[in-house]
């Protein structure tokens, strides 16, 4: 097939298809080691991992069924989208040694923008059931949004400015960033400043993903469950599949901005040995990032008010952020970074 500008789509195609199936593969064992290991965590035995392949059978069995005073062709709709733009963030980030599909085609801050539509496609989904549960739960969802991307753009700009101060052309490129490490650019203030900045981005990703603390738009005991109170089989399934491949996508980020190294060249392997080994390292440190930025915290953790979502995102959150973006660029001042 001829390729139209630059593009193959064959190749592009092939690689859609290989990104979902892995996407939403690797989020149901996410979110099923999600749940066995905080249930230990609070000494339960909690379900098996493959718990949530189970649920997602079980729903896409089952019929939708659409309220009488809803939008029937948006809400149907809004699962569908939710999954699609989760699905199309994976496409524009690095696995391992793999480049992304759209890697040439698209920055850091596009990926920062699409991270919002699943979260707005739950919140046309909210307001199209006609409860008043569901719209109280868009609401919540619409002030969570505003108050978590503040600190997610602050912890994506300073690492993007860092290499930018270096001299790296192209920094705000997913694969420059990805080739090259913000820890090697930095001195000993910029270190520290990445690091808090690791911090907002583990503490943004619960906020991202609606899980707690920050699940007050579902909040089950108040809102019976908010966003999603009218939705049920595969529409639920979508939602439930969209929440997987989300999970993936925040923690590919994670990895892409502060932990992109790869495991191949370090060891004599064969080309694709090394691609496998660097896609199991990969899948490795996406679930240390799930670990500390979503089992931890949701265990230790008590569910914010939505006042407190607010407060503690604009006021902690972006305050710490700011002071990790003060320190890098106190490190550029001080002419203590270290150019790789």
């Amino acid at each position: 097939m001829i390729p139209v500008f630059g593009i193959d789509p064959l190749q592009v195609v092939g690689g859609t298809i290989a990104v979902a199936v892995l996407g939403v593969l690797a989020g149901l064992v996410f979110l099923g080691i999600d749940r066995k290991v905080t249930a230990h965590m609070q000494a339960r035995i909690g379900p098996p991992i493959r718990q949530p392949f189970r649920d997602v059978r079980k729903l896409l069995c089952k019929d939708s069924i659409v309220p009488e005073n809803a939008i029937p062709w948006l809400f149907n709709a809004a699962p569908i989208v939710a999954l699609a733009s989760a699905i199309v963030i994976l496409l524009y980030l690095p696995a391992g040694s793999i480049a992304p599909v759209f890697g040439g085609y698209g920055d850091i801050i596009l990926v920062m923008y699409l991270l919002t539509v699943p979260a707005l496609a739950m919140v046309a989904g909210g307001f199209a059931s006609g409860s008043p549960y569901a719209t109280v739960g868009s609401q919540r969802e619409m002030v969570t949004m505003i108050s978590y991307e503040f600190p997610l753009a602050i912890a994506i700009i300073a690492v993007a400015w860092r290499l930018a101060a270096a001299g790296i052309a192209d920094p705000f490129s997913i694969a420059t960033i990805a080739a090259n490490p913000v820890w090697s650019v930095v001195g000993p203030l910029g270190f520290a400043g990445c690091l808090i900045l690791l911090v907002v981005l583990a503490w943004v990703t619960p906020a991202e993903l609606s899980r707690i603390p920050c699940d007050t738009p579902e909040a089950e005991t108040e809102l019976a469950g908010g966003l999603l109170v009218e939705y049920s089989g595969r529409n639920l399934a979508l939602f439930y599949l969209a929440s997987g491949v989300k999970t993936v996508a925040m923690a590919s980020l994670a990895v892409a901005l502060f932990l992109p190294w790869n495991i191949s060249g370090y060891l004599a392997l064969p080309p694709a040995a090394g691609y496998a080994a660097d896609i199991a390292f990969f899948l490795l440190k996406m679930l240390v990032v799930v670990f500390f930025s979503v089992s931890v915290i949701r265990v230790g953790m008590a569910r914010f008010r939505i006042t407190h979502v607010v407060s503690v995102y604009w006021g902690y959150l972006a305050g710490l952020g700011l002071l990790g973006l003060l320190l890098v660029v106190l490190d550029v001042a001080f002419g203590a970074g270290v150019i790789a």
